[in-house]
């Protein structure tokens, strides 16, 4: 039987867990995801604990599953260039920064949409990108 998404591709720029759970839903009805994490220490998750699950953490594992993992300094112009390509083949991407942090690092929906104009861009925010709480 097939998944009803097997043939979406989605950008995880996801941490902590409302971007990752929403992801690992995606990845659950069939998508490929893929994770792109900070150099260094991974997504910030990776060490919350205990429990440990063999030195990872249980956390970081449970909303992860079915997701492949690249490491990528989005900070660098080459880090973006990796992620320009990426975008170009992909249908999805979920982001789940601080609100400016995409357009700082010039990785925001109108920077995106010149390499993929048909990208469906999610954005999670507790508080919304603008207005007074964000």
């Amino acid at each position: 039987m097939p998944y009803p998404l097997e043939d979406i591709k989605v950008i995880d720029l996801t941490r902590v867990l409302a971007g990752p759970y929403c992801t690992m839903m995606l990845g659950d009805m069939g998508a490929e995801i893929l994770k792109i994490e900070p150099p260094g220490t991974g997504d910030d998750s990776r060490s919350y604990g205990p429990p440990f699950i063999k030195g990872e953490s249980s956390y970081f594992l449970s909303l992860n599953r079915n997701k492949k993992s690249i490491v990528i300094d989005l900070k660098s112009g080459d880090g973006r260039e990796i992620l320009y390509k990426l975008v170009e083949k992909a249908d999805v991407l979920v982001e789940n920064f601080r609100p400016g942090v995409m357009k700082k690092l010039k990785i925001d929906y109108p920077s995106l949409m010149k390499y993929n104009p048909r990208l469906i861009y999610c954005s999670i925010t507790g508080f919304g990108q603008n207005g007074p709480y964000s």
